[in-house]
């Protein structure tokens, strides 16, 4: 008798999160390139051609993490209400962010989110792999915004602000600054960047 679908989906989501925090565990501790697949794989307890279908590269190992983030700016421009406009949305969204410490505005002073950001911005192959999820990104965000360049436009300067201000946040943070002291300058930073845009 086989499972039913919705069993082994969670089965197979929860390996595959097994795999990705055994990972991330061991870039931690020794650094993302003297890590092997192998070394992975052994510490996972599974194959290497198992993780393989699991992950296709050693850099999503990494950044699987984000992939909740993925299509994220067009599905608020997607679903923001009657009479918003796409950055209103936008600047919402991402305070929305700031007052929830997530970390993927880079306001979380948990060590380990702290230390997993310093691996992707630090590793070049995975900031390499980021800029092409980022990229993406920019190109479902520019469908949500209309046609034509000025969509393309306005789409890339959306993203570029929500990196900058991610990646200024956790420089301070970094630095060993905590979150709480840090919002203050992140909600002025964030009005101020998307103040701008909305003024273009």
């Amino acid at each position: 008798m086989s499972e039913p679908t919705g069993l082994r989906a969670r089965k197979k989501e929860r390996t595959r999160d097994a795999i990705g925090d055994a990972a991330v565990s061991l870039f931690l501790e020794h650094g993302f390139d003297r890590v092997s697949v192998n070394d992975i794989a052994a510490a996972a307890e599974i194959s290497k051609p198992t993780l393989f279908r699991y992950f296709p590269t050693k850099e999503d190992l990494v950044l699987y993490r984000f992939a909740d983030h993925q299509g994220e700016a067009a599905r608020v421009v997607h679903d923001r209400g009657s009479g918003i406009e796409p950055v209103t949305a936008l600047h919402r969204h991402f305070r929305a962010g700031l007052d929830r410490y997530d970390p993927v505005t880079g306001l979380c002073d948990h060590p380990e989110v702290v230390a997993f950001h310093r691996l992707v911005f630090t590793t070049p192959s995975l900031a390499g792999r980021l800029t092409r999820y980022q990229l993406e990104d920019e190109e479902a965000l520019a469908g949500a915004l209309g046609e034509g360049i000025r969509a393309r436009l306005l789409a890339a300067q959306v993203l570029a602000v929500q990196r900058v201000l991610a990646r200024t946040n956790w420089r301070k943070i970094a630095d060993g600054r905590t979150a709480h002291d840090v919002r203050p300058e992140a909600v002025a930073d964030a009005d101020q960047a998307f103040g701008r845009l909305a003024d273009r």
